[in-house]
């Protein structure tokens, strides 16, 4: 992780610590949003939220407020699918997850209230956005996570549970209930700023889904290759409850294949954006001047984690 991802972490959570803390809200159910949104997460959502900006020149205030909205949508998603009604997991990045933690309605009731938390980050009289900036970051975020994506993804992995499936079927899971809210965070990273151009847009959107994909390839590389220690969660557990993976369907290698041109579309992305600002080759992904590097290295780090 370089310098750049390192003060870009420590600003979200800084940030999502003093949102948290100015909270009102009942003690434990206040203890319990903290316990899930401010434990050690790799952040890949918010950094690309980050990146996506970065390259398009957006204001830091405004990346704040959507990088802490999607962290705590995902942290309220990550809530519901430990639940025994979903996932049934006992451990979550190391740590009992929150209705061991806690108790099931303290967790669901954590969940709901982080969920309407980002909505209210993205809408207030405070938030530094423009009327319109509003409106299409809280329309692409709650399609994002709601029935027609990261939700809808889950129904639809519960509903697959001891079933055979093809390889579309899964990728279509696993496009709404991991990639659309990684989706969402490089789109709404690049509505931050009010000078994004349709080409920027739509290839920013090509490399997420790239990666949003990709990072559920691994995901299943790893559920069945690391160890619950080096995981922070219980490995094998797919497998265990009947999912589909990559690995069953196309078979270990494969999939780690697949990982790996999924990782080479989304720096054809970047490449599309760099090659339309005019660049020359000395200015491109390479060079640690480029607004797109950081968007790079995040790729890179999605396809190459151990964890």
């Amino acid at each position: 992780m370089n310098t750049k991802q390192y003060h870009y972490r420590d600003r979200i959570e800084n940030y999502l610590d003093q949102i948290l803390s100015e909270l009102l809200a009942p003690a434990r159910l206040k203890e319990s949003m903290r316990y899930s949104t401010l434990s050690s997460g790799k952040r890949i959502r918010s950094l690309l939220v980050y990146a996506a900006g970065a390259a398009v020149d957006a204001e830091l205030d405004r990346l704040d407020r959507v990088a802490a909205a999607i962290e705590c949508i995902h942290a309220y998603s990550l809530i519901h699918d430990d639940l025994p009604a979903m996932d049934d997991d006992d451990l979550r990045r190391g740590l009992p997850t929150n209705h061991i933690k806690y108790d099931e309605a303290t967790a669901i009731l954590a969940g709901d209230a982080l969920q309407t938390l980002a909505f209210e980050l993205l809408t207030d009289e405070q938030a530094p956005f423009t009327d319109k900036q509003s409106r299409q970051l809280v329309s692409t975020l709650a399609k994002s996570a709601g029935a027609n994506g990261m939700v809808g993804g889950q129904s639809l992995d519960m509903l697959a549970m001891d079933c055979d499936l093809e390889l579309s079927d899964l990728e279509n899971i696993h496009k709404k209930k991991t990639g659309a809210l990684i989706t969402a965070s490089v789109i709404c990273g690049a509505l931050c700023s009010e000078h994004t151009c349709e080409h920027t847009l739509s290839n920013l959107k090509r490399y997420a889904e790239a990666i949003g994909l990709a990072f559920q390839v691994v995901d299943d590389v790893l559920d069945i290759t690391s160890s619950t220690e080096e995981l922070g969660k219980t490995s094998g557990a797919d497998v265990a409850l009947g999912k589909s993976t990559y690995p069953a369907l196309i078979g270990l290698d494969n999939s780690k294949n697949l990982a790996t041109k999924l990782y080479q579309v989304s720096m054809d992305c970047l490449q599309a954006i760099s090659d339309n600002r005019g660049l020359t080759k000395s200015d491109q992904l390479d060079k640690k001047n480029s607004k797109l590097e950081l968007l790079a290295e995040i790729a890179e780090l999605i396809v190459q984690r151990t964890h």
